[in-house]
């Protein structure tokens, strides 16, 4: 034990702190990438994590004021790591220095390596100091703006019958963003964004942009009252059974994240136009308590029709996308006001807490008319109320939430994780979703992509045989007792992952996965008549390799198979192949990466996602199907210390079809590219 110690604090010594804090913000980016991609759709926005870490690489948490809601935004930690931090600082003490962290228990040299550039330990500060004076001498500023276009024209761009569906506005695609930070205390930020096809300054845009988000926060205002949010805001409480804004993780290879850390009330900056609030919400701390209000008003894109004194919902529209007259038309059509509150008491180790939420429309909502929406939300209202927890008992984590929708059903979802041994770690969870739970901006962990009608039981394993080796597993059993899309019946499945992973401190990596599906879908029998249920089976097998051959090259190569299966259908294949290549040179201000990849799919049933390196905060997940090639390059160039431009050029040529995509987004020709532009300025 004296002889582990002694090597954590030399090799700790040897790293400097100034170097990590230099540590390239798109690897970062990339890190946390490649957990959510198995379970993020192509056009989700995933900056405002990738934005918080690199917030917190420039503004390091203070250890000695962190607390449960600050270290979760690092969320290399796992629950267990959290509750040893803030253990140990009760029983020790104020944190002398970073280095002290080895001392914590379960505090690996792998997680401590990793979070060491986002924590630091300094002097106190107060809110008390503050003056117009030192907020217009010391805040920093931010502005991000960026320009991407597909290069080829698209069939909706030359519509000009006005009867038929087109796109009004051009293929440019703008977005802004500002930040201005004052040591934390006082934060603003301002997003503006146009997508692909929107109207710019012109029709019913003529307030320019498409989507506008913003918000100022202020912390730590005196002792009980620990933060204010004006403007956009999320709410993350439990395990998300009543509320979670914003992304979250699924099933991956990270399976400690099956286990939700809320952050309770967070600001709001994603580009992503909806699943968040609108108006204003304080975190206050009275004694154990913490009490977080909530009060919301934001208007939503959909159908609304009216009849007579009364208005109906027939359809709510999340895309974020206003490019057609019928997009257009939705528009804000819709108002939804939330409001509520969460109370949660901390008491070392525990930790618990209830949430009530209440979401009004200004028109019924209306349910469809087909079997499997029989138990679908209908109404102007829906009251909802939770009760989660979690509990640290030496090594082991319980955690858990239940939740109930005022007037239909109940999901609930607990689990535990344990330290097994040293070089082992388990969860087990479990969880039921009845099919007439009802909600609006509930996240969880499941098979489905919203939470209700299923019930399953997941458990995982994590083997470390040594300090360069990790074993990952998990196994998700799950069945949907009502109807769902393409399933008309009671339905059940499977979900297995195998990983394994050998990597070498700062050099890199080999990776084997082998991911096994099996979920149930209509099989339709003509002659008989009748749906009944098939089994569908998707294999997946993946290696990759990287190295870091220098300080200037670095090299990632990735095979990828996926076999598909269903029963009376045909069997399908694909496969990928590419080979990444990283460039840092002229003293790291000119960086570069590429990849060329070549990919055969036989079907859409054998289709394939990858993430790609993109220009900061802008994360790709692009589709492989069909038979072609594909490769990209991206640029930064770091003019100046506060001055940094990304270029990126993607191209994706097919062999297999003499035109790209379909409806408004069809182009004549077998290719496809697109490329960005993107400035930062920081002061």
């Amino acid at each position: 034990m004296i002889f582990r110690k002694l090597a954590y604090c030399l090799v700790l010594l040897s790293i400097s702190s100034q170097t990590l804090a230099q540590q390239e913000e798109m690897e970062i980016e990339e890190l946390l990438m490649e957990q959510l991609n198995e379970e993020s759709d192509e056009n989700d926005d995933l900056s405002e994590l990738t934005e918080n870490l690199a917030y917190y690489m420039r503004h390091p948490l203070d250890l000695n004021k962190a607390d449960r809601n600050d270290l979760n935004h690092l969320i290399f930690l796992s629950p267990q790591q959290i509750g040893n931090l803030l253990l140990h600082r009760e029983i020790s003490g104020n944190f002398i220095s970073v280095r002290e962290l080895q001392g914590v228990s379960g505090f690996d040299l792998q997680t401590i390596q990793r979070i060491q550039p986002f924590v630091t330990v300094r002097d106190p500060t107060s809110l008390d100091e503050f003056s117009f004076h030192r907020l217009v001498n010391a805040s920093e500023h931010m502005l991000m703006m960026r320009y991407g276009r597909v290069i080829e024209k698209q069939a909706g761009y030359f519509i000009q019958d006005s009867s038929r569906s087109r796109y009004l506005g051009s293929p440019d695609r703008y977005a802004v963003r500002y930040r201005m930070n004052f040591e934390n205390k006082i934060r603003v930020a301002l997003n503006m964004e146009k997508d692909a096809g929107e109207p710019f300054f012109n029709g019913k845009q003529k307030y320019g942009f498409d989507f506008y988000s913003g918000h100022i926060v202020v912390n730590d205002i005196n002792r009980n009252i620990k933060q204010v949010v004006i403007g956009d805001y999320g709410l993350q409480f439990g395990q998300g059974l009543v509320t979670w804004n914003g992304l979250s993780f699924g099933k991956g290879a990270w399976i400690g994240s099956a286990a939700r850390q809320g952050m309770g009330l967070k600001p709001y900056s994603s580009m992503n136009e909806n699943n968040f609030q609108r108006g204003i919400s304080a975190k206050l701390v009275v004694d154990n308590f913490e009490i977080t209000p909530f009060v919301s008003y934001n208007s939503l894109s959909g159908n609304l029709i009216k009849s007579g004194s009364d208005n109906y919902i027939t359809t709510i529209n999340y895309s974020g996308l206003h490019r057609t007259p019928t997009e257009l038309n939705y528009k804000q059509a819709i108002k939804q006001v939330v409001s509520g509150m969460n109370v949660t008491y901390n008491f070392k180790r525990f930790r618990a807490g209830v949430t009530y939420m209440r979401t009004s429309f200004n028109g019924q909502v209306a349910a469809g008319n087909t079997m499997r929406e029989k138990f679908d939300f209908e109404g102007k209202s829906l009251d909802q109320i939770g009760i989660h927890y979690h509990y640290t008992y030496r090594n082991t984590y319980l955690y858990g939430e239940t939740a109930y929708s005022v007037g239909s059903g109940f999901a609930a979802n607990n689990g535990i994780i344990a330290s097994l041994h040293p070089k082992v770690s388990a969860i087990v969870n479990y969880r039921n979703y009845q099919r007439n739970y009802h909600h609006f901006f509930a996240q969880s962990l499941g098979e489905a992509s919203r939470v209700g009608n299923e019930e399953g039981v997941y458990g995982g394993i994590i083997y470390h045989p040594s300090r360069v080796i990790e074993w990952v597993n998990y196994v998700d059993v799950f069945r949907f007792p009502w109807l769902r899309f393409r399933v008309d019946g009671p339905s059940s499945g499977t979900d297995f992952l195998s990983q394994a992973t050998y990597s070498w401190y700062k050099k890199g990596k080999v990776l084997l996965r082998y991911r096994h599906r099996l979920k149930q879908e209509n099989l339709n029998i003509a002659s008989r008549n009748e749906n009944l249920l098939a089994d569908v089976v998707r294999n997946q097998l993946r290696t990759e390799f990287q190295y870091k051959l220098n300080q200037v090259w670095t090299v990632r190569t990735r095979a990828e198979l996926a076999l598909y299966e269903k029963e009376k259908d045909e069997k399908s294949s694909g496969w990928i192949a590419y080979q990444d290549v990283f460039w840092k040179g002229w003293r790291n201000r000119l960086n570069a990466n590429m990849r060329f990849a070549y990919f055969h799919t036989a079907s859409y049933n054998s289709r394939i996602y990858a993430y790609e390196n993109d220009v900061l905060h802008a994360a790709s997940f692009p589709m492989y199907y069909g038979k072609g090639i594909r490769t990209y390059l991206n640029l930064r160039w770091r003019m100046k210390k506060d001055l940094d431009i990304w270029g990126r050029y993607a191209l994706t040529k097919y062999t297999d079809r003499e035109t790209v995509g379909s409806g408004l987004d069809l182009i004549e020709g077998n290719y496809k590219s697109d490329f960005k532009v993107q400035l930062r300025w920081q002061w």
